[in-house]
């Protein structure tokens, strides 16, 4: 057996005609094809109205939108995306609700897709996703738990001037406080810039930096003259893993946003640059969205530190039962009658030695550890005639 093959505009056709012989009625001949008497009347008045061009299929979008966005309110969004460029539809979609809101606002989805039709969407290569295998930012759990600081690195203005940003902020609520671009990449430049900050804002727990100069040495406990001076403040460094840079992550973002916001072209001049850091320092604490911190800038959420700075570095204290030694301007610490070599940067520095094993020793500067020293108990000095015993040595951790 066949099939039959039924073209629908043919049997509409036959239908219609059929109606308008008179043979039979609309509700039998309804029945006849299969349809109800309701959309029979439909066919028969469509093509009284149009003729056989109404028996065709229509569209069945509505005719209007009640929820279409206006030409006013794109006008809108449209603006404050072309000022702030690195924004998404979120943050545009935050900071629009957080200003006007007596107004609704299209979904972010929405946002979106008039940035896609108005050509202001740059499409990215989708990136390969890869699970963490770490927390380094377990323990900030509050403001002023941990600093971060970096240099965001050089790039030359119009007129060729180098400029050197470095940047400081709170790893937990991201509040930048500090975006200055600075003579050279040393201590004696860093440190006034940071001594401004802990005035500023209070001393935080720690600071997060990466293990380069002036953050850190190669110095035992990779100490540096800058990481000692945070020690005597009240702060204790904290560096990440080398070659590690994603343990600073919240902070290497907020260099990706400062480049295309400042440097993307750079400014035609050293004075344009810096009005152009303050520019954005300001605008990324007080008006820019933050995800996660819901959709609120960073100076919403961040608290100055309970714990002011003073301007007195002071040397650290140790605990009852610690043997301190006070670090030689060479760099050298006196123990059992024998020269140690410790650290240069320590020079009338005092560290403490505790006792972790049968004549073994670890010895700290404040809450660094600085290394591990061995050595047998008694020790002679060399040329005193009696047989040499082993000099004692500092192995630094690891």
């Amino acid at each position: 057996m066949v099939w039959k093959e039924i073209c629908v505009m043919d049997e509409r056709m036959r239908f219609v005609t059929a109606c308008l012989d008179g043979t039979e009625s609309v509700s039998a001949l309804s029945r006849l094809y299969g349809i109800s008497r309701k959309t029979g009347y439909k066919w028969l008045d469509r093509y009284r109205r149009d003729g056989p061009s109404g028996l065709e299929d229509r569209s069945r979008a509505p005719h209007g939108n009640s929820r279409r966005v206006s030409d006013e309110m794109a006008s809108e969004i449209i603006s404050l995306r072309c000022r702030h460029r690195t924004w998404g539809p979120r943050k545009v979609k935050a900071w629009l609700e957080d200003r006007y809101p007596e107004r609704v606002w299209p979904a972010a989805s929405t946002i979106g897709a008039l940035f896609d039709r108005v050509g202001l969407t740059v499409p990215r290569k989708r990136r390969r996703r890869i699970p963490l295998q770490s927390h380094p930012f377990a323990a900030c759990r509050q403001a002023n738990d941990l600093w971060c600081i970096d240099f965001k690195g050089w790039f030359l203005t119009g007129d060729g001037t180098q400029v050197d940003p470095l940047t400081l902020s709170d790893g937990h609520c991201r509040y930048l406080l500090r975006c200055q671009a600075v003579n050279r990449t040393d201590a004696q430049n860093v440190w006034p810039i940071l001594e401004s900050a802990f005035f500023e804002f209070g001393l935080p727990v720690a600071l997060r930096s990466d293990n380069g100069p002036p953050f850190a040495s190669r110095a035992a406990g990779g100490l540096s003259r800058l990481s000692v001076k945070l020690i005597k403040a009240g702060v204790c460094p904290d560096r990440i893993e080398p070659g590690k840079p994603q343990q600073n992550g919240r902070h290497e973002r907020l260099h990706l946003t400062l480049k295309q916001e400042t440097a993307a072209p750079p400014a035609r001049s050293l004075r344009e640059q810096i009005a152009r850091f303050e520019r954005f320092r300001e605008i990324y604490n007080t008006e820019r969205p933050h995800e996660a911190l819901g959709q609120l800038p960073p100076a919403r959420v961040y608290q100055p530190s309970p714990r002011p700075f003073s301007g007195i570095l002071r040397s650290p204290d140790y605990a009852d039962g610690v043997r301190v030694r006070r670090v030689r301007s060479n760099g050298e610490i006196k123990w059992r009658g024998n020269l140690v070599f410790v650290s240069e940067v320590l020079a009338g520095e005092p560290v403490g030695l505790v006792e972790i094993d049968n004549d073994c020793w670890k010895l700290n500067y404040g809450p660094v550890e600085l290394g591990i020293l061995k050595g047998e108990d008694g020790l002679q000095r060399q040329g005193t005639g009696r047989p040499s015993k082993p000099k004692p040595y500092l192995k630094q951790s690891p």
